[in-house]
């Protein structure tokens, strides 16, 4: 058995999409349930899945509220109430394709020593790519995650976007649950609760692959391209990493910040390429966003 969990706050707009995409799967009905994780919806999220319901009768769908604000919270509430030895956690901003479900428990179900998976996450603009995005600011500002083809391990430091990960239930088990001081909270833009797990994943030598079919697609609506959203975005993700590293020990926050200083440098050099090559704004953006999660990894800015 397979879960699908869709935690979400105030997305009643994307959840009905997303709903029908998911019952669009080849997985065979009987063998997944979704679970959708209301963290305090004051939209119409509710009446949007009834009416899901009352369409597909025939899907194992379960609607349950997590009290507590945030986005870590709710992610435990998913475990906690999952009935699959698998666990799939989908944005509630996204489409997925038909064979999505399928791949990740046949994969599993195949692979036991697979132990966590991720798939590639590929923007869906409701308007258009702006002029200053590059590879860089495209994974922070939309999630964008791609690495080819074939199955692989990620590359050292990286790990399955939060969005589109499957992991075996019993990874909770060994590993804890979601840090519930990490994560979005509202309108609250801070993150790491994926990244700390997958680090206490890693210590433990846990598999985590990348399988390049199932893909999320994740919309993208203008004010995610807006500067305030980005200087919001980028600066709490410095918080996050302060308060991520802190967590562990001062020895980690000091690794994380000799890490920033030698990003520092690889930003530079791109400002540099993209200025010679008559596309500075992208370079300047790269600094902005460099800017922005260094404040936050110092701490000299709030997380308001």
């Amino acid at each position: 058995m397979l879960t699908a969990i869709i935690c979400t706050y105030n997305r009643a707009k994307y959840i009905g999409p997303l709903l029908e995409s998911i019952a669009a799967n080849d997985l065979p009905k009987e063998e997944y349930e979704i679970l959708l994780v209301d963290n305090n919806c004051t939209d119409n999220t509710r009446e949007v899945c009834d009416a899901f319901m009352v369409k597909h009768p025939d899907v194992n769908f379960r609607y349950t509220v997590e009290p507590e604000q945030g986005l870590s919270a709710a992610k435990n509430r998913g475990i906690k109430e999952a009935k699959g030895e698998i666990i799939v956690y989908i944005d509630d901003d996204t489409l997925v394709d038909p064979w999505y479900l399928r791949t990740y428990s046949e994969w599993l179900a195949a692979h036991p020593e697979t132990m966590a998976c991720g798939g590639p996450i590929e923007p869906l603009y409701e308007t258009s790519e702006p002029e200053w995005m590059t590879p860089y600011t495209k994974a922070l500002l939309t999630a964008w995650m791609n690495y080819g083809d074939h199955v692989r391990e990620y590359p050292r430091g990286r790990y399955p976007g939060g969005g589109n990960a499957a992991y075996r239930k019993s990874v909770f088990e060994q590993v804890g649950l979601f840090n519930t001081a990490l994560g979005r909270k509202g309108g609250n833009l801070m993150g790491s609760e994926e990244k700390d797990i997958f680090d206490k994943m890693h210590a433990l030598k846990m598999q985590v692959l990348y399988l390049p079919s199932p893909i999320l697609h994740h919309i993208i609506p203008q004010a995610k391209l807006e500067p305030d959203y980005f200087n919001r975005l980028t600066i709490q993700m410095g918080i996050s990493e302060r308060q991520r590293t802190l967590d562990i020990s001062t020895l980690k926050y000091l690794k994380r910040l000799f890490s920033e200083c030698v990003k520092w440098g690889g930003t530079i050099v791109l400002l540099c390429l993209y200025t010679i090559s008559f596309h500075p704004a992208k370079g300047w953006k790269l600094i902005q966003f460099r800017a922005n999660v260094t404040k936050g990894l110092l701490g000299v800015v709030s997380a308001a």
